[in-house]
């Protein structure tokens, strides 16, 4: 298994974004000879423990590429979204406290806090060659979109289009242009027809496409995803999978949705115990039996149903 996990680990693809997306100008490549001109997100020697003693990362190194889909999976208490809520300035990499403003449950000041485990300068998260910092925190979520596994975590608006103009409007847009841009978020999504409703009145799989609609409206160049197919019907998942599928710009996506991995996905992270176990493709690594189940996870049903045909 280790043989096989070595292999993987630095398979590594580049997928170059459609031109034509309205995403161009956040998600071009540059085609300069600079090999860090095409990173999207690199982690640095990056670790991170939590007050109870838990490790949560534990020496993370890895590169993720402008355009490609990327899915983080692994067992429950991996660090999957302890990792995704350090891609955008949530949780800190410098200094313990430095956001207690967006704690998310956890104590960032005082004795006892959270705190990142960093050996050196160079250690930590770069977005697009950007340290992310607290003074680049602002810069970071702009170009950071992050969506919550729960939608109910992300709305609070009286309105729809209200929701989802206030992340335009927090960037600077004014109120007029960020309500029409909210509206051409919405019919994006195929939702635009629900602008006026109040959130709470509409499915868990609508509450979900809001809630796209409103990271996209603040134009992010790299989407990063918690659960998203999580409590979704059939119809609901295929709708929100197809959406992702059609967005031009980076994605990372932790999920326990292996079959989704294999649709979309054109690499995959195994996590565990905060340390990255395997990296490859997602046929290849998710083929693997061994390696699959010796870290919580299982062959998925149409990969196990080929190798017995």
């Amino acid at each position: 298994m280790a043989g096989k996990a070595a292999r993987l680990r630095y398979n590594l693809i580049t997928k170059t974004p459609d031109p034509n997306s309205i995403f161009e100008s956040s998600t071009a490549l540059n085609t300069t000879s600079d090999p860090q001109a095409t990173e999207a997100i690199r982690l640095a020697s990056l670790s991170y423990g939590y007050s109870d003693g838990v490790t949560a990362l534990n020496n993370l190194n890895l590169t993720i590429y402008r355009g490609q889909t990327v899915a983080l999976v692994g067992p429950n208490g991996a660090g999957k979204t302890t990792l995704l809520l350090h891609l955008n300035g949530i949780f800190p990499q410098a200094k313990a406290g430095w956001l207690a403003s967006i704690s998310h449950g956890h104590n960032h000041s005082g004795q006892g806090a959270d705190k990142p485990v960093v050996a050196s300068d160079q250690a930590g998260v770069w977005v697009e060659g950007l340290k992310v910092s607290p003074k680049t925190a602002p810069e970071i979520r702009r170009r950071v979109g992050l969506l919550f596994q729960d939608p109910d975590d992300q709305l609070f608006a009286m309105t729809v289009r209200e929701d989802v103009a206030f992340g335009p409007i927090n960037h600077g847009m004014d109120r007029k242009s960020a309500l029409i841009w909210a509206d051409q978020c919405l019919a994006q999504v195929g939702l635009e027809h629900v602008a006026q409703r109040p959130p709470h009145h509409l499915s868990f799989g609508e509450r979900k496409r809001v809630c796209l609609a409103g990271v996209l409206a603040c134009k992010p160049s790299v989407l990063i995803m918690d659960e998203p197919t999580a409590n979704l019907d059939p119809r609901a998942r295929r709708r929100f999978l197809s959406l992702i599928s059609s967005l031009n710009m980076t994605k990372l996506i932790a999920t326990h949705d292996l079959e989704m991995v294999l649709e979309i996905c054109d690499r995959v992270l195994l996590l565990d115990g905060g340390q990255l176990i395997a990296d490859g493709s997602p046929v290849e690594l998710l083929s693997n039996k061994e390696l699959v189940e010796a870290h919580g996870l299982e062959v998925p049903p149409s990969l196990a149903a080929r190798s017995q045909g």
